[in-house]
């Protein structure tokens, strides 16, 4: 189990290096898309391991971003935190909220669940912008500290896509480590049959709590990482549609792998905006068409992927490379 552990961690520093070297050699599009692709491997990683492995349906965990990333700023602003410790309090404050939205929901399942959710989503901008202290629709700002000078000339993009990155990296680490754990099979026991899962003793409710708050203050991370891309916060900047993509994203990459789901969903998410954007330019797309291209574009998608790799394309990677491992094991016998 330890050399398992030290595999992961192995690969991740490659990762790392590998982040770094590209880093000095792309432009600034690149970089900002490269921070944004990291927010949704931790936002779409929160996914996975709420719906994915304990089976609970969650359209609120834009709201839990918008959670973190609020707390994140106010810890900033009144608190004078470092820019660091910003990132821990987001998780906190989202965890908070998750674990009262959890405890509140434990009996609830299905389209119950997820109705309940879905309003936590709905109502949350309203209420942002009813508090003067949120900035209201304008929103408050956020600062991420001075790039160091070895980053070079576009030192604050590369210091925005180390850091969002490196935010990725570390919970990945932890969520994969996690999800192999006793807790992981846990889950999943849960959300094959609870009532199976309870009669060997486990406790569904309290099992699904944790999952709850987990998920939400990794997604309340993801909020902070957004926030720190963008320079400021405001409601605006977690609608509705935010939550419905994280949960596209999710299960166009296979809703129970982590990696590689978490990077294809990610990297689908970004692609898109930017192809609605080539479409956009190149073409003459009426104005209600270009602002819905994007839903159009990843709902399709969705059916196909649905169609033809039911779990997902990054469930198929996984299964194939496990597949290669244990011809490879049993080759060696």
């Amino acid at each position: 189990m330890h050399s398992t552990h030290r595999r992961r961690l192995i690969l991740f520093i490659i990762v790392g290096a590998v982040l770094f070297y590209f880093s000095s050699r792309v432009g600034i599009l690149r970089l900002y898309q490269g921070s944004t692709v990291s927010m949704y491997v931790i936002a779409i990683g929160s996914i996975i391991l709420l719906t994915g492995y304990s089976g609970q349906i969650s359209l609120g965990n834009g709201a839990f971003m918008a959670i973190g990333a609020y707390v994140a700023v106010l810890s900033q602003l009144y608190l004078n935190l470092p820019f660091f410790l910003t990132f821990f309090v987001a998780v906190l404050g989202a965890a908070l909220a998750g674990l009262v939205l959890g405890i509140a929901a434990a009996r609830l399942t299905g389209p119950y669940l997820a109705g309940a959710t879905l309003a936590l989503a709905v109502a949350l901008p309203s209420i942002a912008n009813l508090f003067p202290a949120l900035g209201g629709e304008q929103g408050l700002g956020y600062d991420s500290g001075n790039a160091p000078a070895l980053f070079g000339e576009v030192a604050r993009f590369k210091w925005l896509f180390w850091i969002s990155s490196l935010a990725a990296l570390i919970t990945c680490l932890i969520l994969q480590n996690i999800l192999k754990s006793r807790y992981g099979r846990v889950w999943k026991s849960i959300r094959s049959n609870s009532v199976a899962a309870e009669l060997t003793g486990v406790n569904a409710p309290r099992s699904k709590v944790l999952a709850f708050i987990l998920s939400a203050g990794i997604a309340g991370l993801a909020g902070a990482v957004l926030t720190m891309s963008l320079g400021t916060v405001s409601p605006s900047a977690f609608p509705l549609s935010l939550s419905f993509a994280l949960i596209t994203g999710a299960v166009i990459a296979g809703i129970s792998s982590l990696l590689p789901g978490s990077l294809v969903g990610a990297v689908v998410l970004v692609g898109m905006s930017q192809l609605v954007g080539t479409l956009t330019t190149r073409f003459e797309i009426g104005d209600v068409l270009a602002q819905n291209l994007k839903e159009l574009i990843v709902s399709a998608l969705l059916i196909l992927a649905v169609v033809f790799t039911p779990n997902g394309p990054g469930e198929k990677i996984r299964e194939m490379r496990d597949h290669r491992r244990h011809h490879s094991h049993g080759g060696h016998r």
